[in-house]
């Protein structure tokens, strides 16, 4: 019986067909709607409505101020976490990351409205605070994104440059902020753009815990449940634009950084 064998362009055959299938023609779409009216012809209309609208860019600063704030929260509490965790000598330390990680493995909506109960009961009226809750909502689920890729980085450090700066004569604190921390910066960067990417738009939370203000996610889902698919098709095409200026500038930086950390441990 003849062996089957493929060729790397056979094997990528799938792969190719799902791409056209489910990114670039619904990409084209999205192209088509924004750029066109509802006769069908062309117009930049939806592009200037965008950065004309008070209500439109109010939304997107607000989106970046919940995002930031988001991925900062997160930060502050994943970065000694993933510490301890990579640095320390237990022996049962990938039980504890686990314990992290096994929240996702729950239902999206089930872990928000737990986290809703436990709100109301410490908060009371929890519509009251509804930035505040939003990024307590946001920090609950987006932190195992922050964790993972810092936990990766700080486990990947040479512990030779470590000891080498201890025997130089640095205290502890020195080498963290020396050579620990400058090193950690491309982790740092990569779990930044995990959270603050999906915080832009994720508004089943800010939903859940009666946060009435729209974020990019909502003001899309709005613009698409009246029927203006011009307009919501060209506000998902500005949030794309700008989730690939995002992730060009901090794939720059993270490589910048990699390359200038290394070469000033060193």
């Amino acid at each position: 019986m003849k062996k089957l064998t493929f060729t790397r362009k056979q094997l990528g055959i799938p792969y190719a067909v799902f791409l056209v299938c489910f990114v670039i023609a619904p990409l084209v779409v999205i192209v088509y709607y924004a750029f066109t009216n509802g006769q069908g012809q062309i117009s930049f209309k939806n592009f200037v409505n965008f950065f004309t609208s008070t209500n439109t860019l109010g939304t997107l600063l607000y989106s970046f101020a919940l995002a930031i704030v988001t991925s900062l929260v997160c930060l502050v509490i994943a970065y000694p976490t993933a510490y301890i965790l990579a640095r320390s000598g237990f022996k049962r330390k990938y039980v504890l990351l686990l314990l992290f990680i096994l929240p996702m493995w729950i239902n999206f909506t089930l872990r928000i409205t737990a986290l809703k109960e436990i709100l109301s009961v410490l908060e009371g009226n929890i519509s009251a605070y509804p930035f505040l809750n939003s990024v307590i909502g946001m920090t609950y689920d987006f932190l195992p994104f922050m964790i993972l890729p810092l936990y990766t980085s700080l486990l990947k450090l040479d512990k030779s440059l470590l000891e080498a700066a201890s025997d130089l004569g640095a205290n502890k604190a020195t080498v963290f902020f020396r050579v620990t921390l400058p090193l950690s910066v491309p982790g740092i960067i990569s779990g930044m753009t995990m959270v603050l990417l999906p915080s832009m738009t994720n508004y089943v939370v800010l939903d859940m815990l009666y946060n009435s203000t729209y974020i990019m996610g909502s003001l899309i889902g709005s613009y698409f449940s009246a029927y203006d698919w011009h307009g919501g098709s060209m506000i998902s095409l500005v949030l794309l634009v700008i989730i690939l200026i995002v992730t060009l500038i901090t794939n720059r930086f993270s490589d910048k950084d990699t390359a200038g950390n290394r070469g000033s441990v060193l």
